[in-house]
């Protein structure tokens, strides 16, 4: 009588537990809506400028998508696209290039978002006044690198490598006719770094960089100025993953466009994540923005 009068007990109580989840409340549960919305961005500035920029930007959409909102850095541009390609980052801040290989990757993925200079954004050519390299206006004036010291930025950033190389070979200079091998910075403002400090004669960055460390006096401009000014191409954007709808539901997309469309200049919160991204306000893009800079990189080597 014991031992079956336990077992009655204990079946009784496994019972009531089966029965308690099966009936809870959706709220007690687990449920893929509830996930948190990760966004991860290239690495093409100072880490703690970055740290900065996209945790005041992850609060801000919290608020207006009303889901938990985590930025997650990564040490280069290849991780990016690969965590966004496995899954493990939801939206992310890309170049051209690496938004076309990020495109590439997954099929339905949307570009939809830029900032209102990324469609007409340019690149810039410094140099260490000690070279003795003057300032042109026309593209052939790209010779004067013949026979120089030069430093891209990242191996696949747009404005700090992709564009510049086919500038270079449209004025007839291949990567062959430097002085070594090129450089590869690995960011923008290690190449100012390095011409300022005269480790390369000249190099190529993104020119909304340029102009935010001069601004912050960041750069000793006695040492290292622009040379040549490339001509406008489409740049930066967000690109979000098409199952992105399943799990924070549909018209969620829109809702993420929304959110950055809605940064005011004019209200102090939304202008200090303006001014970081080094933006008078967002507008919307679309894959078919980007079909030149798939053509060049295919031209390169970039893309296969």
């Amino acid at each position: 009588m014991f031992r079956s009068s336990k077992t009655y007990w204990a079946l009784a109580l496994f019972a009531s537990v089966v029965l308690a989840a099966c009936t809870a409340p959706p709220a007690a549960r687990p449920q893929a809506s509830a996930s948190a919305f990760v966004i991860s961005a290239i690495p093409d500035q100072d880490p703690e400028r970055l740290n900065r920029l996209y945790g005041k930007l992850s609060d801000y959409l919290k608020a207006q998508l009303g889901v938990e909102v985590i930025y997650k850095p990564v040490t280069d541009y290849g991780a990016v696209v690969n965590a966004f390609r496995t899954g493990d980052v939801d939206m992310a801040w890309f170049g051209g290039l690496t938004g076309v290989q990020a495109r590439l990757q997954v099929e339905g993925a949307q570009a939809i978002i830029q900032r209102d200079i990324d469609e007409n954004f340019h690149s810039v050519f410094i140099a260490n006044t000690a070279s003795g390299i003057q300032p042109f206006e026309d593209i052939s004036g790209l010779t004067a690198l013949k026979g120089r010291t030069f430093t891209f930025g990242s191996e696949s950033s747009t404005s700090g490598r992709l564009m510049p190389q086919f500038f270079m070979s449209q004025a007839g200079v291949a990567l062959s006719d430097l002085k070594g091998e090129p450089g590869f910075s690995g960011s923008h403002d290690k190449t100012i770094k390095l011409v300022e400090a005269g480790a390369y004669e000249a190099g190529a960055l993104n020119e909304q960089v340029w102009k935010a460390r001069v601004a912050a006096g960041e750069v000793d401009t006695s040492k290292v100025i622009v040379i040549w000014r490339t001509p406008a191409y489409y740049d930066y954007h967000w690109i979000v993953r098409p199952d992105v709808e399943q799990k924070f539901g549909a018209g969620f997309i829109e809702q993420v466009k929304k959110a950055f469309l809605s940064l005011d200049a004019a209200n102090p919160a939304h202008k200090e994540i303006l001014d970081l991204f080094g933006a008078q306000k967002f507008i919307e893009t679309k894959n078919e923005n980007y079909a030149n800079i798939e053509t060049i990189a295919r031209q390169i080597g970039k893309i296969k």
